[in-house]
């Protein structure tokens, strides 16, 4: 999986980018929380097999939320949320979502072991590696994408081995599988690469920069104090 402090950068920089009237030190936080919220799943692995990547990484979660808040806010005559948080709980449940799923599954399906986006109707782990370039000889190419497949999987992605069958290890669960293991190794990722170095140190600064030219925090109709 993707190191949690990569997920939680992502999530701030689409908390600084997409929040516009609603930013503050709380919002801020639930979107960053939401970017984290689906690497709990490797918690779960402890007693459901591979779990961790799968769990909280399918496409379920995010279409169900997805569907929940439009039918709410743009369905109904009288929106449950918008009457008890006004338009900023809105912008906020949206943008956590767009988190969950942008900084969330999307930075372990492109950056990490990948994710099991149709668990538990299938068991492939699916990862999303390529290139798109010109050729002044072929064109276009792309390789993100391959049309027809590698193998058994239902999506035309690449196959990363399957949840149960090829477990992630994570900080909580090392080997990826039930059970706990008390002298196991355990290691905490923050970064495992310069790029991912950059993501945060971009996020950091994007944050600070956003809370000086706003005052650091808004109030519940996001005047700046």
């Amino acid at each position: 999986m993707a190191p949690t402090l990569v997920s939680a950068a992502v999530g701030a920089l689409l908390a600084a980018a997409l929040l516009g009237f609603a930013f503050d030190r709380r919002a801020v936080a639930v979107v960053v929380a939401a970017a984290l919220v689906p690497s709990l799943d490797a918690a779960a692995s402890l007693v459901v097999p591979g779990a961790t990547n799968a769990l909280l990484h399918a496409v379920w979660a995010p279409l169900l939320v997805g569907g929940l808040l439009y039918w709410d806010t743009a369905l109904r005559a009288s929106s449950t949320l918008r009457d008890r948080y006004g338009l900023r709980g809105v912008r906020v449940a949206w943008v956590a979502l767009a988190s969950f799923a942008v900084a969330g599954v999307g930075s372990a399906l492109f950056a990490g072991e990948g994710a099991a986006l149709l668990y538990p109707l299938e068991d492939a782990r699916y990862v999303v590696r390529g290139r798109l370039v010109f050729s002044t000889q072929e064109g276009v190419v792309q390789t993100f994408l391959s049309l027809g497949g590698d193998g058994s999987g239902a999506l035309p992605l690449r196959r990363a081995g399957g949840a149960v069958a090829d477990p992630v290890a994570s900080w909580i669960n090392p080997d990826g599988r039930p059970g706990v293991d008390p002298g196991a190794d355990r290691e905490f990722r923050f970064v495992d690469g310069g790029w991912q170095a950059v993501v945060v140190a971009a996020a950091a600064a994007t944050l600070a920069v956003r809370s000086r030219r706003d005052g650091g925090a808004t109030d519940g109709d996001g005047v700046s104090r």
